[in-house]
């Protein structure tokens, strides 16, 4: 094996499609499986799109299964304003040749874990139901996760209400429960995922690649700016999923900083808001890595170096 065995749990979603394809294409990292969760769109969507993700990268050997259609206890929160209806706005989308696995997600990844030689690292980004389910009903696989890397939460403000991030405000329970699971766990938050801007000389650097891949990636960068222009004022939008993936695939683009987590479940602004005490005024023992920096300019010289392997 040429990389770090990895599953990615994820609710495509125009960055979740661009973490799908840097751990594709990126030999730091082995992509072993692929689950889906209702976050972005709901899960009819987001387990289609994982699929065409895979197709249009010419990836065809690589399981992809439904988990859960919604949150542990609430009812599910989509973000159409971002992705557009079927979360993936922009381009024609093509029917997917990439089949689902009849498997559920807990069913997927219990397999995997139990047949790679190495412990395998669950890079989830979306909301982390599926990564809670396995680790509340499966608690002896526990053992065979070398990590699990997050995209959500922030050392900082949300994106959804000013102290929750999406992921985390729409399934605060699920993300307790796998803080408490003691298994390894970094955050990369929108502390960090902000400065990965696709601005207008990272579109032309893609775009020049010149393959299905990235004009395909290219007409998804187009909604995905635009629409983060509309909702934030953010027309170079930031493409957050991939940061978590490069986190794991080359460890030097992101540094980490040793802290607690913990997450609100309550409040009528604070739930979903990641408490993260950088500087241990609340005395707790930390729980986990937040991730605090990205080298920014490599960071997309990785993802351009990977979308160049695919078709």
């Amino acid at each position: 094996m040429s990389g770090i065995p990895v599953i990615i749990d994820c609710d495509p979603g125009h960055d979740d499609v661009f973490a799908l394809w840097l751990a594709a294409g990126h030999p730091g990292v082995e992509l072993q499986a692929v689950t889906t969760v209702g976050g972005n769109v709901p899960l009819r969507h987001t387990a289609r799109n994982a699929r065409i993700a895979l197709t249009v990268a010419g990836i065809q050997d690589v399981p992809v299964a439904a988990g859960a259609d919604r949150p542990l206890v609430r009812e599910l929160q989509t973000a159409e304003w971002i992705h557009g209806e079927n979360g993936l706005g922009g381009p024609s989308l093509p029917e997917p040749t990439v089949p689902l696995d009849p498997r559920t997600a807990t069913e997927l990844m219990v397999d995997v874990l139990q047949a790679s030689s190495d412990p395998v690292t669950i890079i989830a980004t979306g909301p982390i139901t599926n990564v809670a389910i396995l680790l509340r009903d499966r608690p002896e696989q526990a053992r065979r996760i070398r990590e699990i890397v997050w995209m959500g939460g922030s050392t900082e403000r949300g994106n959804v209400t000013p102290y929750a991030e999406f992921n985390a405000w729409v399934d605060p329970e699920a993300l307790r429960l796998v803080l408490d699971s003691g298994v390894p766990f970094t955050m990369v938050g929108l502390n960090v995922t902000h400065t990965a801007l696709v601005t207008a000389a990272v579109r032309e650097r893609l775009a020049a690649i010149g393959t299905a891949t990235a004009g395909f990636g290219d007409e998804l960068l187009e909604f995905f700016c635009r629409t983060n222009d509309e909702v934030f004022g953010l027309p170079d939008g930031p493409l957050h999923d991939p940061v978590a993936v490069a986190a794991v695939a080359d460890p030097s683009l992101v540094t980490r900083r040793r802290t607690r987590i913990d997450v609100e479940l309550t409040g009528t602004e604070t739930a979903g808001a990641t408490s993260t005490d950088l500087d241990g005024v609340l005395g707790r023992e930390p729980n986990a890595w937040a991730a605090m920096t990205l080298d920014v300019e490599r960071f997309w010289s990785a993802m351009g170096d990977a979308i160049g392997r695919l078709r």
